[in-house]
């Protein structure tokens, strides 16, 4: 739907239209899914067909998250994604949070292969140097002079290990973009925020940050059905792992370097939808060839398809029986997929637990347990043995919990339970 905010007003020849194509959270999602979505060669052409309607006003944004999501990422520990990354027509990149899933210091190794700007204003460290070099670069549109600033989640703490963080810290977000968009009125039309954030600091960034004229966002992976948007200044943020391109066309008044229409589509990507571009298809059937022989051996079936609603209790149950504990505890985000009913390969479940998490294990008084076991009915005097994974394993021991990690992937561990029993979900 086409939004007009307020009369053109006699700028007349001063109105141009600009079109942002955007993705987000790849993940390392060379391939479709089970259902035909995403899958990188398949990207490529919906970009490409997207961007010859208007080539000279189309820029393509990806808001954060190449890497971790399947095996070619977590065994080549994510170079792979950006190599291939580079064919896919982007324009400019911001840094996600599992960026850093393999140690910070490979972030330098990603951004000598990509052929494509990576900005993030507001990661720095101790001496305010940014990680990424720039926070922002400057992109001429179709005469719109257009300024993509770079942004990362200020709860990268939270989420991600302290040693893989290194000397890293994220700032505020609405904070700090709003201090570089001062500082760039005058020498830019317009000024684009790129941000991986979560949905409360898009809002900030909106309702903070007035200098800010449109926000292209990622993280939540569950998208956006709608704009968001204050004072017509729109938020965007599609689905992840390619399954949708954002297309924002937005008309701005250079003379008054304002928007003054705003269209959003999300343009669903699937396998009978375009033809794959040959050039990515090419690599990425070079990089998969080379995980092949370890990921797809067929380990099991399943007799329907489990969500990660089926798939937590089914971890939580594998780690008990795997170091005989009397309760275990999965994180849901560290469930990244569904194991599609049929025949089971060692692919999918590496696809559903890509971060290679270990069993932690540790004794607790029933009236001790940590937060995330509050819920469960327990004898506040007993002793329990109790395992959770090493993301979560980590947090706990810096709140003073003592665990020890018993060297067992949760990946493997439901790999072989699930040759062992051969069935799930039956």
């Amino acid at each position: 739907m086409l939004l007009l905010l307020g009369a053109c007003g006699g700028a007349g020849n001063d109105v141009r239209s600009i079109t942002i194509l955007h993705t987000t959270d790849l993940h390392a999602r060379f391939l479709p899914d089970a259902e035909g979505r995403g899958g990188f060669a398949y990207v490529a052409a919906a970009i490409k067909q997207e961007r010859a309607k208007a080539p000279a006003s189309t820029i393509v944004l990806h808001a954060g998250d190449f890497v971790q999501g399947t095996p070619v990422s977590s065994i080549f520990e994510g170079l792979p994604v950006w190599e291939v990354a580079n064919h896919l027509g982007i324009d400019v990149n911001t840094l996600g949070n599992h960026e850093f899933d393999y140690g910070w210091r490979k972030i330098p190794e990603y951004l000598e292969i990509a052929e494509f700007p990576t900005v993030t204003a507001n990661l720095v460290d101790s001496d305010n140097r940014l990680i990424t070099g720039e926070g922002y670069v400057v992109r001429e549109i179709n005469g719109v002079r257009l300024a993509i600033i770079g942004a990362i989640t200020a709860r990268l703490p939270e989420i991600t290990k302290t040693e893989f963080r290194g000397p890293w810290r994220a700032l505020p977000v609405a904070g700090t973009v709003q201090r570089q968009a001062r500082e760039l009125q005058g020498d830019v039309d317009l000024v684009v925020v790129l941000s991986h954030t979560f949905d409360d600091e898009d809002d900030e960034v909106l309702e903070q940050a007035a200098d800010v004229d449109v926000v292209v966002s990622g993280h939540n992976h569950g998208g956006q059905d709608k704009v968001k948007a204050l004072n017509g200044r729109p938020c965007v943020k599609v689905r992840a792992y390619g399954r949708e391109l954002g297309k924002l066309t937005l008309g701005v008044d250079t003379a008054k370097d304002r928007i003054v229409s705003y269209d959003w589509a999300r343009i669903p990507i699937t396998s009978d939808a375009y033809d794959p571009d040959p050039e990515v298809a090419k690599r990425v059937d070079e990089w998969e060839s080379k995980v092949s022989e370890i990921v797809d051996v067929p380990i099991g079936r399943a007799a329907r398809q489990l969500g990660s609603r089926e798939i937590r209790p089914l971890i939580e149950k594998v780690m008990r029986e795997a170091v005989g504990a009397d309760i275990a505890y999965m994180n849901r985000g560290g469930i990244r997929d569904r194991l599609p009913a049929g025949e089971l390969l060692a692919r999918h479940v590496w696809n559903v637990l890509p971060f290679g998490n270990s069993i932690y294990v540790g004794s607790f008084k029933g009236g001790s347990l940590p937060q995330q076991l509050s819920g469960i009915s327990v004898d506040p005097g007993r002793e329990y043995v109790v395992a959770t994974n090493s993301f979560i394993g980590d947090r706990w021991i810096e709140n003073g919990f003592k665990l020890e990690d018993r060297g067992i992937l949760v990946r493997d561990a439901l790999i072989d339970w699930i040759k062992r029993e051969k069935v799930v979900g039956d």
